[in-house]
């Protein structure tokens, strides 16, 4: 008997805050685990195209989001899911250290860092 599946293997990218695990990829979707060592944030950024939808699957996040002129700051708890639609402004900060589930669309390089403690920030950013 032959095995049909197709299988992906898996990525690990390192971050300054910890990595990330790119378990799914195609042309439709990407899923990935997030690990965010624990006081460590993610840039504030938003996605121009990018759609996608996280779940804290450990720990304590918080999660400063900015849909138009409304900011909120979230806290997460295991078990809890957030949408974040393009052009919404977003930061995940972990309380502690969590693991973030990410299941989005494909396009992993929109990404505008409004403000990034590890000097990545786009300078050219509309805020």
């Amino acid at each position: 008997m032959t095995d049909d599946r197709l299988t992906h293997p898996d990525k690990l990218v390192d971050k300054p805050w910890g990595y990330e695990l790119i378990w799914a990829h195609t042309e439709r979707y990407v899923g990935k685990v997030l690990h965010i060592n624990k006081g460590e944030s993610l840039s504030h950024q938003y996605h121009n195209i990018k759609d996608e939808t996280i779940r804290l699957l450990s720990g304590v996040l918080e999660l400063d989001n900015e849909k138009g002129v409304r900011q909120q700051k979230l806290g997460l708890a295991a078990g809890e899911s957030l949408y974040i639609v393009p052009l919404m402004k977003h930061r995940m900060i972990a309380i502690e250290a969590c693991d973030v589930l990410e299941v989005s669309t494909p396009e992993l390089d929109d990404v505008v860092r409004l403000e990034d403690r590890y000097g990545r920030a786009d300078s050219t950013a509309r805020k």
